[in-house]
């Protein structure tokens, strides 16, 4: 592509964005006449149900969006209801910021519980990961000398927390490497059952760990751990919508997950959980009237805050099962697979991500070898509107792929042509 063809490109990029955001309703006016999902059997998994599933997305003009593991967008009809709450609160803002909504913000709390197979006094509607993790660090009543084990691929928004919280206090925060591509659940069990010492008291561990997409194995751990006297917690960022989760089962005490990434959701809206014998540990970190409340309440209870993106979570909730958890786990790992079939022959690529079907998902990182991420990343963009997530970290030298339930077979041959154009 030319540079003046490139840059033409990216310009007509960014207009779309900008009039997207302005806009959104006028866009949505002028496509195509969606198709409701409920058109389809609810064992319809064909390619044209997943192409009528992007078209209840809309993304800028000529953008390929692979980034999801950065941020998800939400689905017309998530924008469409949370615009309208919006409009209703501006409309007698007292009346439903103060009261109003409590039976509709309960709900929510409900459809977020059935989700995670939970009981909904195990569920606080928080802002992201972040706060999640922050809640848990700094909450936990712990002396000097004792010792929280996180990976050395735990996200910053993870170790930071226990770092200003905890590791001032005279806590040692133990780190362990992971092994980048893991043959076995045993492996990563070893990793954490080998540092543990009578002075561990917390396993922080990611569901997906954000470099390479690497599934951890929770249930496991947690029951290495809890046999230790040990508390869990989980930073479920790049999972929560991504498969089908059963809290319960996995046995862990917290699990913290941004709901505006595989959920799509209305963004800085997030799901927090505790189980119910684990809830003693946590204090708010906000306080105000009502501190006191012995619910999990109390750890989302913020007085005034934006209750429009908290009701739009339970229509993301909708919009997901409207599709079905099982059909959408399915769908993950189907792509995982068709992008990982078309790229493993190729001498120029090296895929660092693990293949078994335990250890990863919907999120695969590649390298394109003798090629720098950079450079790969901005090919992609500049050339092609394809956008991912580089990672240079770890000798990973490789793109980040997120593939949502938005992306098509057709999208993954457009990714990997432009791959092998760009490494040939």
């Amino acid at each position: 592509m030319s540079n003046s063809n490139r840059r033409s490109f990216i310009k007509k990029i960014t207009a779309g964005t900008a009039a997207s955001l302005l806009i959104p309703q006028l866009y949505a006016d002028n496509k195509k006449r969606l198709k409701p999902l409920n058109d389809y059997n609810a064992n319809d998994s064909s390619e044209e149900f997943w192409e009528t599933v992007k078209d209840q997305f809309h993304f800028a003009h000529g953008l390929y969006y692979f980034n999801n593991g950065s941020l998800g967008p939400s689905p017309m009809s998530v924008q469409g209801a949370t615009n309208s709450y919006r409009a209703t609160l501006d409309g007698f803002p007292s009346r439903y910021m103060w009261g109003e909504w409590q039976d509709e913000k309960e709900k929510v709390r409900q459809q977020v519980a059935s989700l995670f197979s939970v009981n909904k006094e195990e569920i606080a509607i928080t802002h992201n990961t972040t706060e999640g993790m922050n809640l848990i660090a700094k909450s936990i009543d712990l002396k000097a000398g004792d010792e929280v084990i996180l990976s050395n691929h735990d996200h910053a928004s993870a170790y930071i927390p226990w770092e200003v919280w905890q590791e001032t206090k005279g806590i040692k925060l133990v780190r362990p490497k992971l092994p980048l591509l893991p043959k076995t659940i045993e492996d990563l069990v070893a990793v954490y059952e080998n540092v543990i010492t009578p002075k561990t008291k917390v396993i922080n561990i990611c569901h997906i760990v954000n470099t390479n997409g690497m599934l951890l194995p929770v249930k496991e751990i947690s029951e290495m751990a809890h046999k230790k006297g040990i508390l869990v917690a989980v930073d479920g960022a790049q999972t929560a919508g991504m498969f089908t989760i059963n809290l319960t089962d996995l046995g862990c005490d917290f699990y913290t997950a941004s709901a505006h990434k595989w959920l799509f959701s209305p963004k800085g809206i997030a799901v927090f959980y505790a189980r119910q014998e684990s809830q003693k540990y946590l204090k708010p970190l906000i306080v105000a009237r009502g501190h006191k409340d012995k619910s999990i309440r109390r750890l989302e209870n913020y007085n005034t805050r934006n209750l429009p993106e908290y009701l739009g979570l339970g229509d993301a909730v909708a919009f997901h099962n409207a599709i079905g958890g099982e059909k959408i786990t399915k769908r993950s790992y189907e792509l995982k697979h068709y992008f990982r079939d078309k790229v493993k022959t190729n001498p120029k690529f090296k895929l660092k991500t693990p293949e078994n079907d335990q250890l990863s998902c919907a999120i695969q990182t590649l390298e394109v070898l003798g090629e720098p991420v950079s450079k790969i990343k901005k090919q992609l963009f500049d050339n092609y509107g394809i956008d991912t997530r580089p990672m240079p970290t770890f000798g990973l030298n490789g793109i980040r792929i997120s593939f949502g339930i938005y992306i098509t077979k057709k999208d993954i041959d457009y990714l990997v042509n432009a791959l092998e154009t760009i490494a040939s």
